[in-house]
């Protein structure tokens, strides 16, 4: 068990899990059970025409009196008794101020909502913003560690913390000796919230004998914790000093709501405090997507393909699992298979981590490689692909000798991964038809039969698609809809060689960092999850409305510059200032100086592309003092105003 501790010690300190576990047990104690069987719900919307807030509130008890305040400074605004059927409703006409986000409490229960059309100025604290973001998107884990495991609950959160700039200063990214940052559950939009992990799996029945620690309930393995059913706020245990980020490690969050209910996208309340005045700061709500949806029933379960009477006779298997759960029947049926292939007795050593002998880099915390069984054994990401993308024999297939699962799009990477249901890749780019396939090549590729491959490290680039503006770019299109050459088998990244979009050298979109300092998955959204996520059911859009009005990657310079930075092209990959009048008016000055620079954007006869789409919808102003109505998504050209300039003569 030594070795399967190895893989969670951290950096050169080598504090492993005994450490976590004490430090858990102080801050927690032993967590309880205790669902609300019926969650209050509350809803808020801003009407600027009326000047109206209106707040509604529904499930909250007969005759209950309920406070209700602004999120950001707890400010009351006003009490409301239920009616006999649990609802209640609030209207404030010409507020002082219209928050951002309000709150309903009553007794220990307490409910956040975001204030639906709520304008960008919307915060009482204008000097501060924090960026919240999941580093991966979805984070997989076993509905079942009885039998086996590949993955623990282990969510993991980044948040950056951002004073804001006002004029004639620029912004500055806190860390923690400026500011401290935790976590507690907040309902969305359903009344669907997610304050604990206890008896909602059994991960803690069997994360001794899986991983070697004791730990209780909502404990994770790196001891970050549930907030619990009091919905106690989290601290984020660390600050990376190098990428300026607070991360919150492993919070064994899971798929199902304090309801019971599938909920894959729950949604976190990221506070952030000032340390010097500790004052809070204006929160973000953000999604902490986990699901249990990974599965190997279709090809392990009773009858399937690797379940059936012909495999059982070709490897002398005397019978398949009896079990009548068909979660414990498909596991129990994988170990038996490879006992019967590879001569070991997996089934006697029940419950089974799989990386304790096959190495996996997703479970390496301190980036030490293989140890002890892994060495000499193929990892764990290689041997599943690699086995699923060959044939039945275990041979490269073709026309005739086909594969165990074939590669017809996304459906064969949700045969096991989430999911039909989950929808792991649910933002933009899965929204405009890209398909994992076209990031990742097929099994074979992520397998590493082609080309070597370390996995969760040598991943798609951004870049090899965005290869760069509309001026200079790889192939004839802007933006690419493969991330390698189509002939590539092994699915080689491209390498972009304008550098105006990519991730930094030798790093990953998720570890990457941009405009001064900021995280590349601050502005754009986590992996799998960029903005705008089309999937309706998703939480993921919330944060990108709180921060700047609207979803889509961070765009508006007054998300972080308080007061509007001056006229620039010194914005993220070369943007100059969005949604500004200033801008509108002056910026002749710089087509002026170098047409280049904005032909880089609005195409090279400057008509717009769709690199000049607009985010929103906006209002132009024109030198004459003309206004211009512009809907989103219409590329940005020099003759919505006025003549082109490099045709017309226009000014």
């Amino acid at each position: 068990m030594k070795n399967i501790l190895d893989l969670f010690w951290i950096g050169n300190k080598r504090i492993m899990f005994k450490a976590f576990i004490i430090i858990g047990l102080l801050m927690i104690g032993t967590a309880r059970d205790s669902y609300s069987a019926s969650q209050p719900i509350i809803s808020a919307s801003w009407n600027s025409k009326s000047s109206l807030l209106t707040i509604t509130g529904k499930k909250w008890g007969k005759k209950q009196t309920v406070s209700v305040s602004n999120s950001s400074n707890s400010s009351l605004l006003g009490l409301v008794t239920s009616s006999k059927s649990g609802s209640w409703k609030l209207t404030l006409k010409h507020p002082i101020a219209v928050p951002c986000m309000v709150r309903a409490e009553l007794g220990s229960i307490s409910v956040e909502t975001i204030v639906k059309k709520a304008p960008s100025t919307c915060s009482n604290d204008p000097f501060t913003a924090v960026f919240a973001f999941n580093n991966l998107g979805m984070h997989c884990y076993d509905k079942d560690f009885s039998v086996f495991a590949t993955l623990p609950p282990f969510n993991v959160v980044n948040a950056q913390v951002v004073r804001k700039g006002v004029t004639g200063s620029l912004p500055q990214l806190l860390d923690n000796t400026q500011a401290s940052v935790s976590y507690s559950a907040v309902a969305d939009s359903t009344g669907s919230i997610n304050t604990t992990s206890v008896n909602k799996t059994n991960f803690w029945t069997y994360v001794k004998s899986l991983f070697g620690a004791s730990l209780p309930g909502d404990v994770g393995l790196l001891g970050q914790n549930m907030p619990g059913p009091g919905n106690l706020p989290q601290a984020f245990s660390e600050f990376d000093a190098t990428m300026q980020w607070f991360t919150a490690a492993g919070i064994p969050i899971t798929g199902r709501d304090d309801r019971g209910q599938p909920n894959t996208y729950p949604l976190m309340r990221i506070q952030p405090v000032d340390v010097a005045t500790t004052s809070t700061l204006q929160p973000i709500f953000a999604v902490l997507p986990a699901s249990d949806e990974m599965h190997c029933s279709n090809c392990h379960g009773a009858g399937g393909v690797a379940a059936n009477d012909a495999t059982r006779a070709r490897y002398g298997i005397s019978g398949w699992s009896a079990s009548i759960d068909p979660e414990i029947q498909y596991r129990e049926n994988v170990l038996i298979l490879h006992d019967a292939k590879r001569s070991t007795t997996l089934m006697a050593s029940k419950p089974v981590l799989c990386a304790s002998c096959h190495y996996s880099p997703a479970l390496d915390l301190s980036n030490a490689g293989p140890q002890g069984s892994q060495i000499g054994r193929t990892m764990f990401s290689l041997a599943m692909h690699s086995r699923h993308g060959k044939t039945l024999s275990e041979n490269i297939p073709d026309s005739i000798n086909l594969p165990v699962i074939p590669d017809t799009g996304i459906s064969t990477c949700y045969s096991c991964h989430p999911g039909s249901v989950t929808q792991c890749l649910r933002g933009v780019m899965g929204s405009a038809g890209i398909i994992c396939q076209d990031c990742h090549g097929g099994l074979l590729a992520v397998g590493g039969a082609f080309a070597a491959r370390t996995p969760w490290i040598n991943e798609p680039k951004c870049q090899s698609c965005h290869t760069g503006d509309a001026v200079n770019h790889l192939g004839s299109n802007i933006r690419g809809t493969k991330t390698y050459n189509p002939g590539d088998s092994s699915a080689t990244p491209i390498i972009a060689t304008n550098k105006r979009f990519a991730e930094e050298d030798n790093k990953l979109f998720r570890n990457s960092r941009g405009h001064s300092g900021m995280a590349c998955e601050a502005c754009h959204g986590s992996t799998h999850a960029e903005w705008p996520v089309g999937n309706a059911a998703a939480n993921d859009n919330i944060a990108p409305v709180q921060l700047q009005g609207h979803t889509g990657p961070i765009i508006e310079c007054k998300t972080c510059h308080a007061g509007g930075p001056p006229l620039s092209i010194d914005g993220p990959h070369g943007l100059h200032n969005i949604n500004d009048r200033n801008w509108n008016g002056n910026h002749d000055n710089f087509f002026r100086q170098n047409p280049l620079l904005c032909e880089a954007c609005h195409g090279i006869a400057l008509e717009g592309t769709v690199l000049s789409r607009a985010a929103a919808d906006r209002t132009l102003f024109s030198d004459d003092n003309r206004t211009v109505s512009v809907r989103k998504g219409t590329q940005i050209s020099c003759t919505l105003c006025h003549e082109n300039p490099l045709t017309g003569g226009g000014d």
